[in-house]
């Protein structure tokens, strides 16, 4: 099979997701195969939400978009541009994913069939009804993908190289088990936001999508910030009121409720919004309902913090801080070439 007729099928398989992207599932006339995989992928959506109390259809849809705007013809062309794809000898890759937030694996799944090899996916439990029904579409769209994709709930076995995603304690694991063949491990991370006390109101609207995404679950959704001395964070809790509704969700809410508790009883310092809590802490993993912050005196002494803590961080949000930022309000949009962990899967595929 050609990289074109790989790039052409991811193309298709984003018209169909783009039916289910908005709050409103809509059937279009020109989608291939849609009377056989509309209707039962409007159900996978429903058991996915029913199974896992996090994957709200507003959670669902919005990773669908995501990957709507990410598999176009010329993003994946922009993508591919600075490989050399066409002599891959093609492996079987074995692929352990997370189950945190929606599709938290498809971009590991994509990288290894559009590069020429084969998948074994292992799923979490917690993210188990999207993605088998995504690959059954792709091989009806194109049928060499047919004995290319596999799904196992068992042991892995039979492969030859592994992507495995999972915390620090199965991280250690992963590497121990695995430390025979190429792998890409990963473990916990987190993201940050470097605030200066110039931000514009938008600004940290912004920055409330980036906290309150996934209801925080995610690598990159930001769990700490960093802010000056005597920053007032008045002007923050106004700006992120409108996120207020999260509260009505009961798993958030306990959560809230809970953590909210441990901290009283222990007469923590914190402020809280009725739905929002922030703790100065030096961790960069907080709690749902709950972000971290800390102080600086010194732009640069910062900087280099950072980069000493390089192995903890997903992404950095900010203005002007640093060269490799994402704007307010962008860290769960990333592009196809903006690889977890910073390290580049592509390039891993064709070495191995």
């Amino acid at each position: 099979m050609h990289l074109q007729q790989r790039i052409n099928a991811f193309v298709k398989l984003g018209e169909f997701i783009s039916q289910f992207s908005t709050k409103v599932i809509q059937k279009k006339d020109n989608v291939e195969h849609n009377a056989i995989f509309f209707d039962g992928f409007k159900h996978q959506i429903k058991l996915a939400e029913e199974h896992n109390g996090w994957f709200t259809q507003e959670n669902i849809t919005f990773a669908l978009q995501g990957w709507v705007d990410a598999l176009t013809l010329q993003n994946l062309k922009k993508w591919l541009q600075p490989y050399n794809l066409d002599a891959v000898n093609p492996k079987k890759v074995a692929i352990i994913m997370a189950g945190n937030i929606p599709l938290v694996g498809f971009h590991d799944f994509i990288s290894v069939l559009i590069s020429g090899h084969r998948v074994l996916v292992k799923q979490s439990s917690n993210d188990k009804h999207l993605l088998p029904f995504l690959a059954k579409y792709l091989e009806y769209v194109e049928n060499d993908f047919k004995n290319k994709i596999e799904f196992t709930e068992e042991k892995l076995t039979h492969f030859d190289a592994v992507i495995a995603t999972g915390s620090n304690n199965t991280a250690r694991y992963f590497e121990y088990y695995f430390k025979g063949k190429p792998s890409i491990i990963r473990n916990n991370r987190n993201s940050v936001a470097v605030l200066n006390g110039k931000e514009t109101k938008e600004d940290l609207q912004q920055l409330a999508e980036d906290i309150f995404r996934y209801y925080g679950l995610g690598c990159r959704n930001v769990s700490k910030l960093f802010v000056p001395k005597n920053y007032n964070f008045d002007t923050f809790f106004e700006a992120i009121y409108h996120w207020h509704h999260i509260i009505e969700k009961a798993k958030y809410a306990n959560n809230y409720d809970y953590n909210k508790a441990v901290y009283l009883m222990s007469e923590f310092d914190m402020l809280e919004n009725g739905f929002f809590m922030i703790k100065e802490d030096a961790s960069y993993t907080s709690p749902i309902a709950t972000v971290f912050y800390e102080y600086y005196d010194d732009a640069n002494q910062l900087k280099q913090k950072i980069k000493a803590d390089a192995n903890q961080i997903q992404c950095i949000v900010s203005n002007g801080f640093t060269s490799h930022e994402i704007a307010f309000g962008k860290t769960q949009k990333p592009e196809l070439w903006d690889y977890a962990d910073n390290v580049d899967t592509i390039a891993f595929l064709l070495e191995i």
